[in-house]
């Protein structure tokens, strides 16, 4: 059996990194004796052409995908494509978005024949080796389908209770190589599970809320396998990463034991870290922890069912000053009765803290509380165009705040934080920058460089020409690149020549023709000319 995963487009705002999710699924798969492919439409550009190519070359059995609200239109719609394009194919869908929105979207997609709701490794498990039979189906706990003219939910599936069972993610099925390029550090989970209330989030009702830990050797041996493939920043992704203190102060001890030499972050609340733990965490590589605040206001924090005060943020802060880690706090702009002094005591308390913050919008995803009560609280949804979901534009109104109102706001901060920005770089061209200003200045032309040419094809589209045997290969690519992307050839140079000093960019040549082409990994390079558009 073959299985085809769509991993769907993903825009460079959400600092995109290897997929996780779809990595679980596709190791559940394997694991179920399929033959795995990963369909990256991330770090690749995605068109119906390139997608019937790939279904054509692999000629899978069933196509999934999974998502979140923002990137759900997307990767629907290539589902859509897929079985216009094969009818016979098996498609589903997986993720929090169709795991809380079943009925509306098997009613409006009649191209996606089932969803996996909720966590997805058992029922997986059960599912690949009779997915065929589509009478069973009605047998398998946890998918929703469409039956006798109606959806059909089976019973639900419960949490796994041990997840160390877990199949590591499948990360060998994606391009690794663009990844690496592309810079941003590759996600852990180390724990599922959060067993605070926020009526924004939909973390307690997708992975439930009693904590259930990976053990610290399970842990470590992950990491030392991410760290196989070149990488040597990771992010632990977990809801709640420092929810006990003791299995942190563990995998601290467990990185030391094994004297690995790697950079890491985490979420975590303000309510669960102390200097101890701090220490610990940066002696064993941590360097950033990211706090969700929310509001400057106690008022908002208790109307959202935070469930932390400002006094712990304060400690907090000043905990992670204390031991020289940096810490970012995020804020939301449109919570439930949110007013223009609510929104000015988010802007003072973090002028206060003197931390590196941002904000976002609130984004009522299908299955959060604020969103199956609105009717308790102050707030009016204006769409449910999925598209919009992406938390960087105002799509809720206020009693006392219009979206326009809430634009406004968000625009005077970002003049604000731009004015810093080029502070910045003026301090950068005079030599006075602390080397994380210094990364933060060459790195975001670089990233930004790199993500229009992996998602525009810049290098499947300009990397096949007649050979100059005079000229240095990468010299005549940067030149064929630059041109395209109407940038400074000296600065393409720069970039394309260490990709390709990286390993991550390689050519063929035949007779008189060169092929550039990414590589799939540092174990393995994968080159099809089907990449050419």
């Amino acid at each position: 059996m073959k299985i085809a995963l769509v991993a769907p487009p993903y825009p460079l705002e959400e600092a995109p990194s290897p997929p996780l999710g779809i990595c679980y699924v596709a190791a559940v798969c394997e694991e179920a004796g399929a033959e795995v492919r990963i369909f990256d439409y991330i770090v690749r550009h995605y068109t119906p052409e390139k997608l019937k190519k790939e279904l054509d070359s692999f000629n899978p059995d069933i196509i999934g995908s999974t998502s979140v609200t923002m990137n759900f239109p997307a990767a629907a719609d290539i589902i859509r494509t897929a079985k216009r394009l094969n009818p016979s194919l098996i498609t589903m869908m997986g993720g929090p978005h169709v795991s809380f929105d079943i009925d509306n979207t098997l009613n409006r997609y009649p191209e996606i024949d089932l969803i996996v709701v909720g966590e997805s490794e058992i029922t997986l498990k059960e599912l690949i080796p009779v997915i065929k039979n589509k009478s069973s189906w009605t047998d398998i706990k946890g998918i929703a389908f469409r039956k006798d003219n109606g959806i059909f939910k089976t019973e639900s599936r419960g949490l796994m209770k041990d997840i160390e069972k877990v199949t590591l993610p499948a990360r060998h099925l994606l391009p690794m190589s663009r990844y690496h390029a592309l810079g941003f550090p590759v996600s852990i989970i180390t724990s599922r599970g959060c067993p605070n209330k926020c009526i924004f989030c939909l973390g307690r009702k997708m992975v439930g809320m009693k904590v259930r830990y990976r053990s610290p050797e399970s842990v470590l041996d992950e990491i030392e396998h991410i760290l196989s493939y070149g990488f040597t920043r990771i992010n632990i992704a977990d809801d709640f990463f420092t929810a006990n203190k003791k299995r942190v102060r563990l995998i601290c001890e467990e990185i030391l034991k094994r004297n690995i030499d790697f950079t890491w972050s985490a979420f975590a609340r303000v309510d669960s870290v102390d200097v101890p733990t701090l220490e610990l965490m940066k002696k064993a590589g941590c360097d950033t922890v990211s706090f969700g605040i929310e509001s400057g206001n106690q008022e908002m924090l208790k109307r959202v069912k935070k469930g932390i005060t400002l006094e712990q943020a304060r400690r907090a802060f000043k905990a992670c000053n204390d031991v020289g880690m940096v810490a970012h706090a995020s804020f939301m702009i449109g919570l439930p009765g949110e007013t223009e002094q609510t929104l000015k005591d988010s802007t003072d308390f973090a002028e206060e803290l003197g931390i590196d913050y941002s904000y976002h919008f609130l984004a009522p995803f299908p299955g959060t509380t604020i969103r199956e009560e609105k009717e308790n609280y102050d707030i009016e949804f204006l769409t449910d165009d999925w598209n919009r979901y992406d938390a960087n534009k105002p799509i809720v109104n206020t009693s006392c705040l219009s979206a326009e109102d809430m634009e406004s706001f968000a625009a005077f901060f970002e003049k604000e934080h731009e004015k810093n920005w080029e502070n910045v770089k003026e301090r950068y061209k005079k030599g006075e920058c602390t080397d994380f200003e210094t990364l933060l200045v060459e790195g975001y032309p670089r990233m930004g460089f790199i993500y229009k040419v992996l998602s525009s094809d810049l290098i499947e589209d300009n990397g096949f020409y007649k050979v100059n045997s005079s000229s240095d290969q990468v010299v005549e690519l940067s030149k064929r690149v630059a041109e395209a992307a109407d940038l400074e050839k000296g600065f393409v140079t720069k970039i394309l020549k260490s990709l390709s000093e990286s390993g991550y960019l390689k050519f063929n040549r035949n007779e008189d023709m060169i092929e550039w082409f990414w590589t799939h990994n540092n174990r393995m390079d994968v080159f099809r000319s089907t990449e050419r558009r």
